[in-house]
Parts: structure tokens; C-alpha cells; sequence
């Protein structure tokens, strides 16, 4: 395991471990509301923490982006990208789908990432060149080779910022022919079942880089592939993503492309 992906995965585990000790006394934390339904927890806070120190401990001078404390500047080759706790509402509401999501940029690349699920105990890892991999098992995206009977997962918006009217129009689209659309918030974690074929494909609107970037290079290195919603690659900056295996990938595109050009003013078509 490469250096850097071993501090990742060492970073993972310790905040697991804290997220996993307040599972069950979640009625005793002090939870703020950042947002209208945006949570952060103290298991938020600490969580972060634990990761942030372990990255220092080995790396003192990379720079750094988490959820929680923001931008800590450091050189500007390595820059790690840190959730941790992709999922705080479900973590708050007792359901067990929640991850712990870290990325390693180098040169603004996507070099290392670790998704860990505390409450599973998977451990999703992927190095850039190198595969993905579950539990240190080769895992690959799903074969299938059309949206037929796909099972697709995705994110409904629920800020006031975000565009309902746009997204429901891409469920429209998607839902036909499909074996289902799931909903299960934890984008991490959405990503990396997707990296191990355990969904054949993904869409959201409006995320941010921690949520993504980790679930990203798993999906690349498992032989899917990533794109924006015109088949871009400004996921990482704008937060609107389509992941899939390859050929269901194309299928999502071709039926997403006409309702966002239709949304689109005639100079960004």
C-alpha cells in the first residue's frame, strides 16, 4: 500500500472509531444546524480533527480541505480533501449508511482515496494507476451494458439553493426502463457501490468537493466512467456528476443532455 494511502486509511479508521463510540448516545450531542437540514454534530468536529492530526503527524506541509474547519494552506502540490462524516443525517437518525470520505489531490489530480463505512466495516481504497479495491479485495464497476433494468442511486436536492424543478426532470428521464432508483444519502458511499457494481450508476446536482472526490477516483479506478451533466469535467467544481460503468454511463448521458440544454440560455448551449 502506498505510503500516503496507508496515513488515509490509518485517518479513517481513528474516525471511525469515533463515530462508531457516540452510535448510540446520539441524543446526548450538541447538533447545530449549518443550514436548513445541514447538519454537524461534535462527532463531526471531532472526527475531523482525529483525521486532520494523523495527516499532519506524516505530512505537516500538505494542504488541506475539510467540511467542517475549511481551507488550511500548506504547499501547493498535495492537498487532501476530507468528510468526515459523509451522511450526518442518517448517523443522527440512527441508519447505517454513512462513510468516512478522504482524498488526496497531487497537482490537482486525484492521487489517493479512502471511503470507510464505520458501521459495515468496508473499507474502500483506490490509488491513482492502481485499481480500486474493498476490503483489499479488486473490485470493478457493474458489466451491464445499458440502462436496461439498471439500478441507479441518486440525491434529491433539498436546499433552497438547488434546482427541483431541473432534477425532477432528470429522474423523468431516467426512471423509464430502469430496475429502480435509489435514494440512500451518503454520496460516498453512493460512489463507492458504484466502483464495486453494486449499483449501475449515479447523477446529483450541486455537491461539494469532499463529498465526491474520494468516490470519484474509486469509480476510475474501478473502469467506470465520471462526468458532469453534459459529459464535462467540471463534477469536481460544480458539484453536478454522473458516474457509471461505461456503457450505462453513455445511456444516462444521452437521455440527461436534452433537459439540460433545454434549462441552458442560448450563449452557455
Amino acid at each position: 500500500m502506498h505510503p500516503m494511502l496507508n496515513t488515509a486509511v490509518t485517518a479513517a479508521r481513528k474516525a471511525g472509531d469515533i463515530i462508531s463510540r457516540y452510535s448510540d448516545r446520539v441524543d446526548q450531542l450538541d447538533i447545530q444546524e449549518k443550514e436548513q437540514s445541514d447538519f454537524v454534530s461534535q462527532v463531526d468536529k471531532m472526527a475531523e480533527a482525529a483525521i486532520i492530526d494523523t495527516i499532519r503527524y506524516a505530512y505537516r506541509d500538505h494542504s488541506i480541505l475539510a467540511e467542517e474547519s475549511g481551507r488550511h494552506l500548506g504547499d501547493s502540490v498535495f492537498e487532501w480533501v476530507i468528510d468526515p462524516l459523509d451522511g450526518t443525517t442518517n448517523y443522527l437518525y440512527g441508519i447505517p449508511q454513512y462513510a468516512v470520505s478522504i482524498a488526496l489531490l497531487r497537482e490537482g489530480k486525484l492521487y489517493q482515496s479512502v471511503v470507510y463505512d464505520p458501521a459495515k466495516g468496508d473499507l474502500f481504497t483506490a490509488s491513482r494507476g492502481q485499481g480500486a479495491m474493498l476490503n483489499n479485495k479488486r473490485i470493478r464497476v457493474s458489466p451491464r451494458r445499458s440502462i436496461d433494468n439498471a439500478l441507479l442511486v441518486t440525491g434529491i436536492p433539498y436546499k433552497a439553493s438547488q434546482d427541483m424543478t431541473l432534477y425532477l426532470e432528470t429522474l423523468k428521464v431516467l426512471v423509464p426502463d430502469t430496475a429502480g432508483i435509489r435514494r440512500p444519502g451518503s454520496a460516498a458511499l453512493d460512489l463507492a457501490y458504484v466502483a464495486a457494481g453494486r449499483y449501475d450508476g449515479f447523477w446529483e446536482f450541486g455537491l461539494n468537493q469532499w463529498d465526491i472526490a474520494a468516490g470519484v477516483l474509486l469509480v476510475q479506478e474501478a473502469g467506470g466512467l465520471i462526468g458532469d451533466m453534459l459529459g464535462g469535467d467540471t463534477h469536481l467544481e460544480t458539484g453536478d456528476i454522473v458516474a457509471a460503468s461505461p456503457k450505462v454511463f453513455r445511456d444516462m448521458q444521452k437521455r440527461i443532455h436534452p433537459v439540460i440544454k433545454k434549462g441552458m440560455s442560448p450563449e452557455t448551449v
